[in-house]
């Protein structure tokens, strides 16, 4: 199976982002409350996909050859399929949206269209990764990391904090993503942790230091690994998908990661997850889909093939990054990243982004 890979949508999820922002995307409220009657099986659903076919599709097919149930998939990025739900409101044809953050499910979960689901559902996933009221429910999951160099970094050298980065002795060595969406939650984590003031403050001394601003973060992961950049803030799984593309593996690049300690806001761990749209919430064939999602084949899938977190107890990690329970992460609430208009027009106030 070759390699799944998110190069395709970074600059379109961000530039979706940038350019619209999810609060600004318009919509009314959906007023409708579903149905109780548990309708019959059409072995047919309609997933709105904020997540790269690339990366999905081939598990898509393996459950519609396992289920019988076919999967229409409408794929766009995370922000842009937000925007189009909250557009569309209860005439939306979708009856899952895959969103790629917590941000954009929150967003969605705000304006009432998503149904809570079942608590036997919900309880699989640890309370940090699913909705307060039970609208989403995480099934990857993805620290923030450094990525570095070690011949350019020595280990003694590595940052204890992310806001270490805005010293002098980080200028002009450190890669950053801003118009990513990934990034764009990391800003929204300083937000929701440390305040406005303190958000806005990291971001200025971060452009007075000279980043080194590329359009995703694959290129960052890229360029440490060729030692034509230090270090950049990204994801962790990207070291998996570039070692597995070319035919290596992670702990033999030359690039290594590094997860800050003692909760620091550049450790925060966001998800990719799931919400129910009210009018199926009774669907047993969305059901089916949403339990595929959180059972053992799909929760090994993303850990072996992209890399990521799974998010059921117990399920293997992805073999060159700590188990997901080790990580010492920030006192963030996932539910509070849907704050993301504020953030956009924040980072574009700093200067990071034209």
């Amino acid at each position: 199976m070759p390699a799944p890979t998110r190069r395709s949508l970074l600059t379109l999820a961000c530039a979706g982002l940038l350019a619209i922002g999810l609060a600004a995307c318009g919509g009314e409220e959906d007023g409708t409350s579903g149905t109780s009657a548990t309708p019959a099986s059409d072995k047919k659903i309609t997933v709105y996909s904020g997540r790269s076919e690339s990366l999905v599709k081939p598990l898509l097919e393996k459950f519609t050859q396992q289920s019988g149930i076919t999967v229409e998939a409408r794929y766009a990025a995370t922000a842009a399929m937000a925007s189009q739900l909250l557009e569309e409101g209860d005439k939306s044809p979708a009856d899952v949206f895959f969103a790629q953050d917590a941000g954009a499910l929150g967003a969605v979960a705000k304006k009432g269209m998503f149904a809570p689901l079942p608590n036997e559902v919900t309880g699989q996933v640890p309370e940090s990764y699913r909705a307060r009221g039970g609208e989403w429910v995480g099934v990857t999951a993805r620290s923030r990391v450094l990525v570095y160099n070690p011949d350019l970094v020595p280990a003694a050298q590595l940052p204890a904090s992310v806001f270490d980065l805005t010293g002098p002795a980080w200028k002009g060595k450190v890669g950053v993503a801003p118009t990513n969406a990934s990034f764009q939650a990391f800003v929204t984590a300083i937000r929701v942790q440390h305040g406005d003031a303190k958000a806005t403050e990291f971001l200025a001394g971060l452009k007075a230091n000279d980043p080194q601003v590329r359009d995703g973060n694959a290129k960052i992961v890229e360029e440490v690994e060729a030692g034509t950049l230090a270090a950049g803030l990204v994801n962790h799984y990207y070291l998996g998908e570039i070692a597995k593309e070319r035919g290596k593996t992670p702990e033999t690049m030359k690039a290594k990661l590094h997860f800050f300690p003692n909760g620091d806001t550049g450790a925060l761990v966001n998800v990719a997850g799931v919400g129910v749209l009210k009018k199926a919430a009774a669907d047993p064939d969305v059901r089916a889909f949403v339990d595929y999602l959180l059972g053992a084949e799909a929760q090994a899938y993303f850990a072996e093939q992209t890399f990521e977190y799974p998010v059921i107890p117990g399920a293997a990690a992805p073999a060159y990054v700590p188990p997901l329970a080790s990580l010492k992460v920030p006192a963030v609430d996932l539910n509070d990243l849907d704050q993301l208009e504020a953030t956009i027009a924040l980072i574009k106030s700093s200067g990071l982004v034209p």
